[in-house]
């Protein structure tokens, strides 16, 4: 069994410049559904994926913004193992994300990042 650091998911690993995300959106492949859109970059010697999370106005009040950026902070800290490596990765939420359920948006995100060929 894995030790409980192993599922750390610190912020090292996401993204936090807008240069980043504007590179990913820029030459990443992208693939969307009801509730999020995923695009991946894949990036030479980078290591370790890292994930940025967007979620705008227009989904909801901080509140449910914030909901939505922890559950998906989560479903990727729980499949990090199962992702491959030297690959930039931004998940966008849909205003439909605002009353998904965590399943859902679980189900959605494996579903995408195996359309976009980032899972092993």
């Amino acid at each position: 069994m894995a030790s409980a650091r192993s599922f750390t998911f610190p912020k090292a690993r996401r993204l936090g410049r807008a240069s980043e995300y504007e590179q990913v959106k820029r030459h990443g492949l992208t693939r969307r559904a009801k509730l999020l859109i995923v695009s991946a970059l894949p990036v030479d010697n980078s290591g370790l994926c890292r994930a940025g999370f967007v979620t705008s106005r227009h989904i909801g009040s901080a509140v449910v913004r914030n909901r939505i950026r922890r559950r998906l902070r989560e479903i990727v800290r729980q499949h990090q193992h199962e992702l491959r490596s030297d690959f930039w990765i931004v998940i966008i939420a849909r205003s439909e994300a605002a009353t998904a359920t965590y399943h859902e948006l679980e189900h959605e995100w494996l579903r995408l990042a195996k359309r976009a060929s980032i899972l092993l």
